[in-house]
């Protein structure tokens, strides 16, 4: 399906409005995921055109995706990494997490950013970056796009890393998303070392149940259910 290609349009708001100079585009993978770790890329673009067929990762085929990724490690100004692991999510929370992952990237740069282009609605990050939230920037605009490619075949390479020794779960394919193979593994033999385990996916698992873990919520606040998909049998 044709698609349009990102723009600076935000990028150059946030400079014309705030007189910002260094702009990152933030992006997360693996909110939704069962297993392994939340990521986040920081990409720095500045304004130049970007390479042909950039958008949102997830409307680009496995091949076309891990290919624009190689191209834009060189083409970017700068990108960063950032990680929360399955503990760190089942003990902070999904928000908590996806901040702490995004802090990590955004620190990583050689540079700090005047401000972030976050993809969503949902803003955080919050004080002390300065946030413009965009839905669908993964594929309006240029950064976004770029962080959002990175991020997803980083992560997809770190989960076929991890299912090495866990071939049953298919982690190659599904990247610890909810899959059949990933469903069928799970009832046979529990959850792996990856998986979280704060997760609704295990009330469904009468013989693995026992090791949910529960967060103490002595804040008031509630749990976080967003992306927590329920195991469907």
């Amino acid at each position: 399906m044709p698609y349009e290609p990102p723009t600076h349009t935000v990028e150059r708001s946030l400079r014309a409005t705030t007189g910002a100079k260094v702009i990152a585009g933030v992006d997360e993978v693996g909110r939704g995921a069962w297993a392994g770790p939340v990521t986040v890329c920081a990409a720095i673009t500045g304004l130049r055109r970007p390479p042909v067929g950039l958008t949102d990762s997830k409307l680009l085929t496995v091949k076309r995706r891990t290919e624009l990724a190689e191209t834009l490690r060189t083409w970017v100004t700068s990108y960063a990494l950032g990680h929360a692991s399955p503990e760190e999510i089942d003990d902070l929370g999904m928000t908590a997490a996806l901040r702490m992952a995004a802090v990590r990237a955004l620190e990583g740069l050689p540079v700090r950013p005047d401000a972030v282009i976050l993809d969503g609605k949902h803003d955080y990050l919050g004080a002390p970056w300065r946030v413009r939230t965009v839905i669908k920037g993964d594929q309006s605009c240029v950064a976004v796009a770029a962080a959002s490619v990175i991020a997803k075949v980083q992560r997809d390479k770190m989960m076929a890393e991890l299912g090495i020794d866990h071939a049953d779960f298919g982690f190659a394919d599904n990247a610890g998303y909810p899959s059949p193979v990933h469903k069928a593994a799970l009832a046979e033999r529990g959850p792996t070392p990856y998986h979280r385990l704060s997760w609704a996916y295990l009330d469904a698992l009468p013989q693995w149940r026992h090791l949910k873990k529960v967060r103490n919520w002595a804040d008031g606040s509630v749990p976080e259910i967003e992306g927590q998909l329920g195991f469907d049998f």
